[in-house]
Parts: structure tokens; sequence; C-alpha cells
């Protein structure tokens, strides 16, 4: 019997409202990640990459269409069903990092450790902070941390949980080019290590060519690259 893919999109239709009306953001977008693979999605800003994600990671539910996260269909699922879902197996990074700015950098990884009861959530975020190059920052506060550091520390909040599948949306996009680049390479670099498979939304061709497959968002579709 045959692993399903880790996501799938079928037909996957997103309307939302605006002032001027509702606003078709997907249309009919087709989607299938296997196990391990990583897949970029490329295109402008405002061209629906965001939705994507938060729609496939169950953060949005579709208008039309159907996801499929685990082989596990999201339409029948509530907002509790889809958070017990990703639990443990799915994670995200964003664009501006959503740090809890009450936690220490050590508290923030093990966070969603603890909600997920881990053993030796402190011990494993240690290790992780180590793993990003913050082992001497793990009492500051996400304040006290560069943008490059608290991304950074977010990876590391992701991948602690060792995760199956990572969404990543615009991971690079608040960063100056050099951090950028250190950023990107540690986030490939570890997940090469625990081979969990990705999903990356970014408008930067530079950053989706180090994906196995590239995509472009185009009206709301997606086409290969």
């Amino acid at each position: 019997m045959s692993t399903p893919p880790v996501l799938e999109l079928t037909s996957v239709g997103l309307m939302l409202p605006s002032a001027a009306g509702p606003v078709e953001i997907l249309r009919g977008a087709d989607f299938r990640l296997e196990a391990g693979e990583r897949a970029a999605i490329i295109g402008p800003s405002g061209s629906g990459k965001s939705s994507f994600i938060a729609v496939a990671a169950g953060l949005e539910k579709p208008t039309q269409g159907e996801v499929r996260l685990f082989g596990q269909a999201l339409s029948g699922l509530d907002e509790d069903g889809r958070a017990r879902l990703r639990r443990g197996r799915a994670s995200l990074v964003f664009q501006s990092f959503h740090l809890l700015p009450n936690m220490t950098a050590e508290e923030n990884v093990a966070a969603p450790l603890e909600i997920s009861r881990r053993p030796h959530s402190r011990i494993t975020a240690g290790s992780w902070l180590e793993r990003v190059g913050l082992g001497h920052r793990l009492t500051h506060y996400p304040h006290q941390l560069s943008g490059g550091e608290q991304q950074r520390v977010a990876l590391a909040r992701a991948l602690a949980l060792n995760p199956v599948l990572l969404f990543a949306d615009e991971p690079t996009g608040n960063l100056d080019r050099a951090t950028a680049a250190q950023i990107a390479d540690l986030m490939f670099d570890l997940l090469a290590q625990s081979g969990a498979a990705l999903v990356l939304v970014t408008h930067d061709p530079a950053l989706a060519a180090r994906a196995d497959r590239r995509l472009v968002m185009d009206g709301g579709r997606l086409v290969a690259a």
C-alpha cells in the first residue's frame, strides 16, 4: 500500500471579502507534496502565496476544493481538529518571526514542545538553539535579538518538534541580503539533516532555486516554473 502524500490540494479555491466585494485569491489550485520533498512557490506580493500557505496548513478554510494533510481531509475537521492534526507533525515559519515577546529564546522554543507533551522540553530547546548558533542567547528576549537572530529562534522552534512538514512563508523577507543568505543556508542544512518536507513561498528566485521543485502563483493558480 503506497504512502499518501504529506500534502495534497485538489481544485482549491479561496474567496475573501473586501470593501469592493469578494476577491478570488485562489482558483482551482492543485498541488501534491511527497514526504521529504521541497517545493517552492514564487510570485509577486499579493499573488496569493501566503493565502496558499494558510489554506494548505489548515489555518484558513477554502471556499471550494479539498485539502488533505497527512492523508486526512481537512474539510471534516473543526479548528481544534486541524490544530491536533498539525501538532508535532507540521511546523510554520513566518516572515515576521511571531516570537512571544514576554518569553526568552529558550522559552519560545520550549513552548510548543511542552504543548505537545514532549519530555525534557528545556533541554531540547537549548540544544536546538545551540544548533542555530544561539546557545549564548538562551535567556534573551526577542527585543534583545536582531532580526536574523529572531528568525534563528523561529527556525529552532519549528524544527525542534522534528516535524514531517515545514511551511515557510517568506522566511527571509524581513532580513538584509547577507542575513537572508545565512538563514537560507541554515534552513536547508537543517532540513537535509531532518528529512522534513518543505513548502516554501517566496518572491526571491535565488531562494526558490534551492528547492526540488518550483511553481509560480499566477492569477490564483499554480503552474510549473
